[in-house]
């Protein structure tokens, strides 16, 4: 284009039949000119040759000029000299801020003139050609800043965000927001930060300014946040891609970093979660990931089960990877909530993304269900360690959940899958559980369920006998009808069915144990006695061995059934504040005596 652009101006030149006296260098190009013809017009080339000439005394010198730091280039420079050579002056969207910037730099006044005209009556009028304008502002930094022409091109592509957001006019090949997300995808993440500034100067709703940066962020970054099924299968793992390319890396941090306030924007859950998983797997910026933490725990209770869990997938969307992350998130959220003071937590405010309204206390429900279904999916991972489970789990206070049979269904598929488990080790994951938080049907399956420790089993039927000899004991009432006396016995037999199962394979077990130690310990007698020679002497020590094993027996008994007492262990349960209608005084008359655990 330069090369061209020198032998058109060498055409004029030679079709003046003068020769050249002022060469204009612009990096390699090369223009020759006449300092007649541009001196009148620009006052940057009069200054100039007015300088260059001083020291030889005469202005009739050929002068040699570098105007290398003319925006625009040699194709802006070369619209300037075809105008003061009395040609027209072609300007296009495209052009027209580098023709304005040179003209300013030139000293042009009647070219600059021209250029604002154009500007203001032609391309700042649509939303496309006011893009056009703002992209060719980003070469053109610090000149198109100075002279306005970046802010009136940012102000004229919020108007017309603004306009089809609201007045949405679809084309044809393209959807209501396709072709003008296009546009803006087109941008500099710099130049879309001038864009929301200017929305938000324009008093933009929040609903504008959330759709313009989830269309600018989807398109700009469609390779790190399609879903990894689009990858095809010969990119399956998207780590290595993603992790390569350093410029991907930056321009997602760029992007992140010119996402609106969450105040003037709050931008959808899923959204936010996408790009989460996308800073952490492209191992962006400590300062970008923990920015998307907050952002995320901000609208977590917006969230879905599927949309936290694809935080926690690797890029590849199979195997948990980041479940530290997802844990940060979800204390971020709790430690929002108990922040606010008490009389702004039943506020409800508006969610963009699920149309609902929800108090404070039905955030944290809410949120706390949420976490119970991603541990039960997570609990899958054969791999996935007891802290990364207890951590993701625990990290919503028990109170928050009115109930805990989401939170048993993960205990207990991740006991399932992790089948090697000690005995210390289950009693750890059971931890985040409160038993007594348990609804009945799942305390009747984990009364029967062998994988939950001994100790989470008899807090389960403490509980649940508890509550049977208060209903017991309390009195019928005079007035309750036929069929609730009928489920209130079934209900009563199935728990004692439950109770003395679960109580019989465990005493029995004890039993087993210690018959075993008494067989041991007779064989050892026996070799003993035949050392001893005397027949006599040894059936007068069998009657004192069988005394002495007697209450050994009775010892070990009383000792093995003693540490089946639920209050001994971490299990064991406050049950004051259990509200069964009844007053204190009743509760102790049921407590169970002595220092066994009865269950019959």
């Amino acid at each position: 284009m330069a090369a061209s652009s020198m032998d058109r101006i060498t055409q004029w030149v030679s079709s003046q039949e003068v020769a050249a006296d002022l060469t204009v260098r612009i990096a390699d190009s090369v223009f020759p000119l006449h300092k007649a013809v541009m001196v009148p017009k620009c006052g940057y080339i009069r200054r100039a040759v007015a300088a260059a000439s001083q020291p030889q005394g005469t202005g009739a010198g050929a002068v040699e000029l570098d105007l290398s730091a003319l925006p625009g280039g040699a194709d802006a420079f070369e619209k300037a000299a075809r105008y003061c050579y009395g040609g027209s002056l072609e300007i296009t969207a495209h052009d027209a801020a580098a023709v304005r910037c040179a003209a300013a730099f030139l000293d042009a006044p009647d070219m600059a003139r021209r250029a604002e005209d154009f500007l203001a009556q032609t391309a700042l009028r649509s939303l496309p050609d006011a893009a056009a304008v703002l992209r060719s502002c980003e070469m053109l930094l610090p000149a198109a800043e100075e002279l306005g022409v970046a802010r009136r091109a940012a102000d004229a592509v919020a108007l017309g965000v603004c306009n089809e957001a609201l007045f949405p006019t679809a084309r044809p090949g393209a959807g209501a927001t396709g072709w003008w997300a296009a546009e803006l995808a087109a941008l500099s993440p710099a130049s879309f930060r001038r864009v929301v500034t200017a929305l938000r100067c324009h008093r933009a709703g929040p609903e504008v300014v959330a759709a313009a940066a989830v269309a600018y962020a989807e398109r700009v970054l469609a390779g790190i946040l399609a879903p990894a099924a689009a990858l095809g299968p010969g990119r399956r793992d998207r780590d290595a891609v993603v992790r390569a390319d350093a410029d991907q890396r930056a321009l997602l941090e760029a992007v992140v970093d010119a996402l609106p306030p969450a105040a003037d924007a709050p931008l959808p859950a899923a959204f936010l979660c996408r790009l989460l998983h996308a800073a952490v797997t492209a191992e962006a910026s400590a300062k970008t990931c923990r920015h998307m933490e907050l952002r995320v725990a901000a609208v977590l209770d917006q969230a879905t089960a599927g949309d936290l869990l694809g935080v926690a997938l690797d890029g590849a969307g199979e195997r948990v990877r980041n479940a530290d992350t997802v844990r940060r998130v979800v204390a971020a959220f709790v430690e929002r909530q108990q922040r606010q003071p008490p009389q702004t937590q039943e506020v409800r405010r508006p969610s963009l993304a699920a149309g609902e309204l929800l108090s404070a206390t039905g955030a944290l429900e809410k949120v706390a269900k949420t976490v119970d279904e991603v541990a039960a999916e997570m609990a899958t991972e054969e791999s996935l360690p007891i802290s990364k489970f207890v951590g993701v789990a625990g990290a919503v206070p028990r109170d928050a959940r009115p109930s805990h049979d989401y939170l048993y269904r993960a205990v207990d598929i991740y006991l399932k899958t992790h089948p090697g488990l000690d005995e210390i080790e289950r009693e750890k994951v059971c931890s985040v559980m409160d038993p007594l938080r348990l609804s009945y049907q799942a305390r009747l399956h984990a009364s029967q369920n062998k994988r939950l420790p001994l100790q989470a089993v008899l807090s389960a039927l403490y509980y649940d006998q508890l509550k049977l000899r208060s209903a017991d004991g309390g009195g019928g009432g005079g007035g309750a009808e036929e069929g609730g006396w009928e489920t209130q016995s079934a209900a009563r037999k199935a728990r004692a069915q439950a109770r003395a199962d679960a109580s019989l394979a465990r005493e029995n077990e004890a039993l087993r144990s210690e018959l075993a130690r008494m067989r041991a310990y007779e064989s050892g007698m026996q070799q003993h006695s035949k050392g001893s020679g005397s027949r006599s002497s040894s059936s007068s020590r069998v009657p004192a061995a069988a005394a002495g094993k007697k209450a050994s027996f009775l010892g070990s008994v009383s000792r093995t059934l003693s540490r089946l007492n639920p209050f001994k262990g971490g299990w064991a349960k406050d049950t004051a504040s259990i509200a069964d209608g009844r007053d204190r005084s009743a509760m102790h008359v049921v407590k169970p005596k002595r220092r066994r655990f009865s269950i019959g």
